[in-house]
């Protein structure tokens, strides 16, 4: 092994203190709270009390299934928060949470299974727990069907926004990227909504923009098709709805995509447009051929980025539906069950077991597109 000279010494000591402190924020801050949730994933604990192994129950919780024992159904007018259901022999069933409705609807109490009971809207039945019932006939039960809800969700989301996201972010970059006057100040307009971020503010605001009653996105709607009000989308208040004004609110910082996109923009050389002019080619030719490949490394980062962003959406939806995930877990994501399972029933085995699994799926997901990334053009790489 080669002896350091005293020059090579001294820089590598300097280049150990320069990322001292983010290897001390790595191991403490970062590796002692995933080991945490390793250890704890197999415990079951609620903070004050004695801590319990259990093994692979928290697991089992989520993935097992359960046979059904009973199935009841009821009408509601709504709008009403259920905690309790009577049957019609009488008897009480608790419900392991309220659940709300804001319409009339027709609910399936269904009773089996560790979980005991949980209630259905049967006109607006989705997810996973949808698939189940309309597949298997009320045959079969998840052990935790709120945790596949709000697999469903996050992966809904994901798939919806992620993509229309980075297509208006390309689009508007493109626009921006042109040569015109002033359009240093549209730059700013468009990037300054990301400044402003998705914080608790903009979630307030946009719960405003949403409100079916009052809210100015309705009032738009309305003067434009002439729709009344009242016909409107409910939006956060319909379980048919809520999804997509999530990804609708996701679009403000389109922004911070479109800065990026920019930046790849104009480090394209200007000489393969020339090259592609001379050779005839048209402007669509010239974006597929010249544009596409030469954005594709960007692309990808957005897309990274980007997916593992909205698979931990949280804030917004906390602040909107104050913290249920409502109506009916129809915005219940994986983020907002496991803070639930955490700071709310303080089952911290639970909730450290859901962010292990979640942590796995961005895992995957990530893995998958380096897989399959050799779409992806790195300028001066030689195709193999």
């Amino acid at each position: 092994m080669a002896t350091l000279t005293p020059l090579r010494r001294k820089e590598a000591i300097s280049a150990y203190l320069f990322i001292a402190p983010f290897l001390l924020w790595l191991i403490f801050l970062m590796g002692g709270p995933i080991l945490a949730a390793f250890f704890l994933s197999f415990c079951e604990w609620d903070l004050i009390g004695q801590l319990h192994y259990v093994g692979f129950h928290n697991f089992n919780e989520m993935f097992g299934f359960a046979k059904l024992t009973s199935v009841h159904q009821i009408i509601t007018q709504g709008p009403v928060t259920l905690t309790s259901i009577t049957t019609n022999a009488g008897a009480v069933l608790t419900l392991p949470s309220p659940s709300v409705f804001q319409e009339p609807a027709t609910l399936a109490v269904l009773q089996g299974g560790p979980s005991g009971v949980m209630i259905q809207n049967l006109a607006t039945v989705h997810g996973f727990l949808g698939f189940l019932l309309k597949t298997f006939g009320f045959t079969l039960l998840p052990n935790d069907p709120r945790f596949w809800s709000a697999m469903y969700n996050t992966a809904y989301i994901t798939f919806l926004s992620v993509p229309i996201g980075m297509v208006l972010s390309v689009v508007v970059a493109l626009l921006m990227n042109q040569k015109l006057k002033g359009i240093e100040a549209y730059r700013a307009i468009y990037y300054l909504p990301s400044v402003l971020g998705s914080g608790v503010a903009m979630a307030v605001l946009w719960k405003w923009i949403f409100n079916a009653d009052s809210g100015l996105l309705n009032y738009f709607l309305s003067m434009i098709t002439g729709i009344p009000i009242s016909e409107c989308p409910k939006w956060l208040a319909s379980e048919a709805w809520a999804k997509p004004a999530l990804i609708i609110m996701g679009f403000w910082n389109v922004g911070s995509g479109m800065i990026i996109y920019l930046a790849g923009l104009q480090g394209i050389p200007q000489t393969h447009y020339e090259a592609a002019e001379i050779d005839g080619a048209n402007l669509w030719q010239q974006f597929w051929n010249v544009t596409l490949p030469g954005l594709s490394p960007v692309i990808f980062f957005n897309l990274i980025i980007s997916i593992v962003f909205s698979f931990q959406i949280f804030n917004q939806v906390y602040v909107i539906t104050d913290g249920l995930g409502g109506p009916a877990d129809s915005t219940l994501v994986m983020v907002l069950y496991i803070y639930q399972k955490a700071f709310k029933y303080y089952q911290y085995g639970y909730a450290s077991a859901l962010s292990l699994v979640l942590f796995a799926v961005i895992m995957v997901a990530t893995w998958v597109q380096f897989k399959y990334s050799k779409w992806v053009h790195y300028e001066g790489e030689l195709k193999k």
